[in-house]
């Protein structure tokens, strides 16, 4: 099973969400392709509410615990309320950044 696959369907497990969006940024870095290495996951359920940012995050994370330590690089979480995200996100999900492609620049 793909390892996308699995954070999906370990997320819709645990959290019920209304939203999930998991998605394998991979190819924005400078890895090999069709690599499952990095990727955004935007989850809104209201299992957040009254949790704190890092709280949450833990949450996520100890759910992905095992794809965390065996094959993912970088994992983006983007956690909300169903208050939160169609207040403010819901028309316009966060972007992830611009990968530098892993170069590192010279220190002058």
């Amino acid at each position: 099973m793909l390892i996308h696959t699995r954070i999906e369907q370990k997320l819709l497990d645990a959290f019920d969400p209304e939203v999930l969006d998991v998605t394998n940024e991979s190819y924005l870095h400078n890895v090999p392709a069709g690599s499952e290495s990095h990727f955004k996951v935007v989850i809104v359920t209201p299992q957040f509410e009254g949790m704190r940012l890092l709280q949450r995050h833990r949450a996520v994370n100890a759910i992905v615990a095992e794809e965390l330590a065996e094959h993912i690089h970088a994992l983006a979480l983007h956690t909300y309320t169903p208050g939160e995200w169609y207040q403010y996100y819901a028309e316009k999900p966060p972007a992830s950044p611009k990968c530098l492609g892993g170069e590192k620049k010279a220190i002058v």
